[in-house]
């Protein structure tokens, strides 16, 4: 049995001005961009080690877990999450 992690990437395609930040410090080389915005070409070959939502200036990408038998979906570089506010103003 393989100890293998695999992960998701999130990508908020709005966030994302494409400054190749993060393709640069990829590891694994699993990023790469498509029509100016990151794209995880190659999910399975990441890491989990965060180097790309760490160094993400616009804060457009996220890595999460999943599980080995869940196969990465086609969508999941289109995913754009809100992100909730910080505070709420009366």
């Amino acid at each position: 049995m393989s100890d293998k992690k695999f992960y998701r990437h999130l990508i908020r395609e709005k966030f994302c001005k494409g400054c190749n930040i993060c393709v640069a410090y990829c590891p694994k080389k699993v990023l790469e961009l498509r029509d100016g915005k990151v794209f995880a070409a190659r999910p399975d070959d990441c890491i989990g080690c965060l180097m790309c939502e760490l160094r993400c200036p616009d804060f457009a990408i996220e890595v999460k877990p999943r599980d080995a038998a869940q196969a990465p979906s086609p969508d999941d570089h289109v995913v754009d999450l809100q992100v909730p506010p910080e505070a709420h103003h009366a």
